[in-house]
């Protein structure tokens, strides 16, 4: 298949790589150098392209997927509503009006859509109730995707917190303050290869998925069993009460609940990293090794 992964960074590069190795047709596209070089040296094609703007897109070559995977980093909520939903607003219309448009249309979204609830278990079938703007926005961004255009099939995988090569946080963990609440963690190389797989079997069209490894798991914990595998002392650990009063929390910090992911066992995949424990083992490895 051609396929066109929009805003190809941290994922999007590991997806494009798993889709390039099954035999796919696969295109990058990104806005700056440093971008589209990162997309060539990972083995597959670069274009450069503005998602907000439809002429600009004319760079992007026809494509039987799209995956939608841009990202705002850690600017405002304008900047999220441009990333998220206008940019991809321009692109379903773009790609839907061309003389041979795209059949799927996979977004990727954040669990953060959900809000807090107080550590109990949400799946698909609960109700988001975001804790920010810029997560009402994903959401806004969601509800896109879905409708999809009159030739577009739309997916919403949404993504528990990423790890994986550069984004271990063992810093954070072993030196602590660690702040209570609950991990929902996947690594990178299955954030790429759920989405790899609902395209290749055909599967999730007009769904929500949720994207997350088999084990939520306590940051406090989690910390704990980290330090005992780095022979370093437990961290100190800090409520978010606590957090509160040494300065201002922010709602997102303050959610917490427990991802399910029985949905994507159901659709046939097979995490390569189950738990976090199993993804963080490179980067113990690498931190003895040091």
């Amino acid at each position: 298949m051609r396929v066109a992964i929009l805003g190809c960074g941290y994922v999007g590069i590991e997806l494009g790589r798993q889709l390039t190795a099954a035999g796919h047709d696969v295109v990058g596209v990104r806005r700056s150098d440093a971008g589209l070089d990162a997309i060539e040296d990972a083995g597959f094609d670069a274009a450069r392209a503005d998602l907000t703007d439809a002429t600009s897109l004319s760079a992007v070559p026809d494509a039987d997927w799209l995956v939608y995977a841009a990202s705002a980093g850690g600017r405002g909520v304008d900047a999220a509503r441009t990333a998220y939903v206008d940019g991809l607003e321009t692109v379903v219309e773009t790609f839907d009006e061309r003389a041979a448009p795209p059949d799927r249309l996979v977004y990727t979204s954040s669990t953060g859509v959900y809000g807090d609830h107080d550590g109990d278990w949400v799946d698909e079938s609960t109700t988001p109730d975001p804790a920010t703007e810029r997560q009402r926005v994903l959401l806004e961004a969601e509800r896109i995707a879905l409708a999809g255009g009159e030739a577009v099939d739309g997916t919403v995988v949404r993504f528990g917190g990423l790890y994986g090569p550069d984004r271990y946080r063992l810093d954070y963990y072993l030196d602590g303050p660690v702040t209570e609440g609950y991990l929902n963690s996947i690594h990178r190389d299955d954030a790429a290869g759920t989405v790899a797989h609902l395209l290749e079997t055909d599967r999730g069209r007009g769904e929500v998925v949720l994207a997350v490894d088999d084990e939520p798991v306590s940051k406090w914990e989690f910390a704990d069993w980290l330090a005992d595998e780095c022979g370093r002392p437990h961290p100190p650990k800090q409520t978010v009460a606590e957090r509160a009063a040494d300065g201002d929390v922010s709602r997102r910090v303050r959610a917490n609940k427990r991802c399910a992911n029985d949905r994507l066992h159901e659709l046939g995949y097979d995490l390569r990293y189950p738990t976090v424990r199993d993804g963080y083992r490179p980067a113990i490895d690498a931190f003895w090794e040091d």
